[in-house]
């Protein structure tokens, strides 16, 4: 069996995708935390990717495949923090796979890294510029990671990179942002916004990603849900009710909520709340006949309050 390593493995997102892989695969990982009562035979190590103790886990493991999900993506740790594991982490790990006869690597990014602004295509397809960092400069270490990914997907073609920018993610172990936002009771909108929005189940998103190592996918792909509604029928089918604040009001209470600590979403993300950022995942389709189990109803009746 080929063998397959997961960084973030202890993560909501890891376990699935490493439940998911051991029917066919050999499935180890590594994350900065363990994973108490992982299934039989999923060997997790407790390594940061940084280490050079992360290095000794490639050599020893050897892993056919490597898939990069063990980033930093809360804003509770600092700036310098989120770039150093995010940035300086993947380039070490996509050198080691270069050093050590990897054969895959899949990079899981977002569909965030397009950016929210008024002009956007309906649909965004791959060859749409990474803008995030415009307006939302918090992100710019995964704007980075994207683009550092996608560098060596043409620097080194012998190593089999696949990209993955997923819209958002909903479910019930997976941890995301708009998760805990859909999570609140009565939730803040831009008012006089109400922008179309994608969502993808996290069971999906582990069977994406399981078909890019199957079928070996080399480029960057966008993955799709099963369709797109209006924010404010998100938060009425997630059990929340929605509650319009204008935008100087509401943009200065994030901004001194999040520089004291109060919540952990940035200013830069309201622009996310105001501006659509759907995307094109049909080239995924064609290239692995993916088809979404969950539809949206289900996606919404997975987050859990």
């Amino acid at each position: 069996m080929e063998k397959v390593l997961i960084t973030g493995i202890a993560g909501g997102q890891g376990r699935l995708l490493a439940r998911r892989l051991r029917e066919n695969y050999e499935v180890c990982g590594v994350d900065r935390v363990g994973w108490e009562g992982a299934p039989r035979g999923v060997k997790v190590h407790v390594v940061d990717v940084r280490k050079k103790k992360f290095e000794d886990v490639i050599r020893t493991e050897m892993p056919t495949a490597v898939v990069h999900m063990g980033f930093v993506r809360h804003f509770r740790a600092s700036d310098e923090e989120r770039y150093d594991t995010n940035v300086r982490g993947t380039k070490q790990l996509l050198d080691h796979c270069i050093n050590h006869g990897v054969q895959k690597v899949v990079v899981l990014s977002s569909s965030y890294v397009y950016g929210a602004f008024p002009e956007n295509a309906y649909f965004l397809d791959e060859d749409s510029p990474l803008a995030a960092s415009r307006s939302y400069p918090e992100i710019r270490d995964l704007v980075e990671v994207d683009t550092l990914a996608s560098a060596y997907l043409w620097r080194y073609p012998h190593l089999q990179t696949c990209v993955l920018r997923p819209v958002n993610v909903l479910g019930t172990y997976v941890h995301s942002m708009i998760g805990e936002y859909l999570k609140q009771s009565r939730i803040p909108t831009v008012m006089g916004f109400d922008p179309m929005m994608q969502f993808l189940h996290e069971e999906d998103l582990s069977e994406a990603i399981a078909l890019a190592l199957e079928q070996g996918l080399q480029g960057v792909f966008n993955v799709t849900g099963p369709g797109q509604v209006p924010l404010h029928t998100a938060i009425r089918e997630t059990g929340g009710t929605a509650l319009p604040v204008p935008e100087p009001i509401l943009r200065s209470v994030f901004e001194r909520a999040f520089r004291w600590g109060f919540q952990a979403i940035p200013p830069g993300a309201l622009d996310y709340l105001k501006y659509p950022v759907t995307v094109d995942g049909s080239r995924f389709v064609e290239a692995t006949k993916f088809r979404c189990l969950f539809e949206l109803e289900e996606i919404f009746q997975s987050v859990v309050r």
